[in-house]
């Protein structure tokens, strides 16, 4: 959530910067809030005018008690304390009111990009910052990942829509240790750069989801558990942050690193069409996820750090991945800037996005109340990253289609401790 003190102080600025997100109503937005902001603190300013009022005038009443006034002085003073109480009640009410108003409308707002964030109205604006010199090529026999599934029952879509539906598959057999390999190499290597493992919770409730951004933007992508009001997590950085809400860290404990493994589940993948065949795109898929709490002085370099130390997983598993940096118009609701980390699928000759790596500085935190102590022990907002570390499903496509071989698919060197065998059939 953007601060309020930035539309305050430099209004024009903000609109300039959600401009270039494609936002044609913005200005009309910004003019609410401001509207909204002006008559919240006009009227917070006239409920302290009238606590002081009933507070001298409550003390006037007992000092005339105390001195045995004139009742009808006394009475009168009475009728007058009264009516400032109405009044402050009402008052009391409107202040909830813009409150709650202005709060909805800060809701509906992204985050502004940041300054060096490539101007874009779609993802063919995104801009390319690396990628692997020379792609390889399949085979002439060379088969699509969803073909070697089933050559190699490794997992079963059908099983999966009976017991669930579409885009819940059910990994068997080789397939499912290939899997859990994946997660404990990822795991594992996560530790070794510092991150702190925790597992959360997968559902969450609807304060948390609207902490790091999913409400209310994304209602209609997540599973909502209508009897509990709970809402069953998109991803990790969901719960992983949450563990901070309310917070006042100090200094001292910053950067803070969490890794975290869970399941994922989203609603909006589709269940036809070439473009989520087979693992492309699933409702329910696994996912290591990376989280950052950091200084607003050195988040930037964090995302940077965080960004090489996934491409380091990629090149481990030698797959063939690109590294776009998304443009205004691809930039997620929440984001300042966004690194997306693209593998080649050899077959598809296509590429499968495999990680996101964001930058969120205070618009989570704001939402969280997430803040830290400086040293003259001023509270501040931290800033909040998030990076995929990774996600599992496209890189398990990847990795079958460029391994397969006339004998086998072959097993990536890094993973084969992890799985305990060196080829797939």
């Amino acid at each position: 959530m953007i601060e309020l003190h930035h539309i305050r102080n430099d209004k024009e600025r903000v609109i300039a910067s959600l401009q270039k997100r494609g936002l044609a109503s913005v200005k009309d937005q910004i003019e609410a809030i401001s509207t909204l902001d002006i008559k919240k603190r006009a009227t917070q300013s006239r409920l302290d005018e009238l606590s002081a009022m009933l507070n001298q005038f409550s003390k006037e009443v007992g000092e005339q008690i105390h001195k045995q006034v004139d009742p009808g002085i006394l009475h009168e003073k009475k009728q007058e304390i009264n009516s400032l109480k109405e009044t402050s009640k009402r008052l009391s009410k409107e202040l909830k009111e813009y409150a709650s108003a202005l709060l909805e409308k800060l809701y509906q707002l992204p985050n502004p990009p940041h300054a060096t964030v490539p101007i874009g109205t779609n993802a063919s604006d995104n801009k390319v910052m690396y990628q692997t010199p020379v792609l390889p090529s399949t085979h002439a026999d060379g088969l699509a990942h969803w073909d070697l599934i089933k050559k190699y029952d490794l997992v079963d879509f059908e099983v999966g829509n009976k017991i669930t539906g579409a885009g819940f598959p059910v990994y068997k057999g080789q397939g499912a240790q290939l899997q859990r390999a994946l997660i404990n190499f990822f795991l594992d290597h996560a530790y070794k750069a510092g991150y702190l493992e925790v597992q959360p919770p997968v559902v969450v409730n609807e304060a948390s989801a609207y902490a790091t951004g999913q409400l209310p933007d994304k209602e209609g992508q997540m599973y909502h558990i209508s009897e509990s009001n709970l809402y069953l997590i998109p991803t990790a950085e969901v719960p992983i942050t949450n563990m901070y809400r309310d917070c006042i860290l100090s200094e001292s404990v910053l950067p803070i690193k969490h890794v975290g493994y869970t399941p994922c589940f989203r609603r909006e993948a589709g269940s036809w069409g070439a473009h989520v065949r087979g693992l492309n795109r699933l409702h329910q898929f696994d996912k290591v996820e990376l989280v950052q709490i950091c200084h607003p002085d050195h988040s930037y370099t964090s995302l940077e750090e965080m960004l090489t130390y996934v491409q380091g997983l990629v090149e481990q598993l030698e797959l063939p991945y690109r590294v776009l940096k998304l443009c205004t118009g691809d930039l997620g609701f929440c984001a300042a800037m966004t690194y997306d980390i693209e593998v080649y699928s050899v077959a598809q000759d296509k590429w499968l996005e495999v990680s996101s790596i964001s930058n969120f500085e205070t618009f989570q935190s704001n939402r969280l109340s997430l803040r830290y102590k400086d040293k003259n022990k001023k509270s501040l907002l931290l800033h909040t990253l998030n990076g995929s570390a990774l996600a599992l499903p496209r890189i398990l496509a990847a990795l079958l289609e460029l391994n397969q071989t006339p004998e086998g698919i072959r097993i990536p060197k890094a993973l084969q401790d992890y799985t305990r065998f060196k080829q797939i059939g």
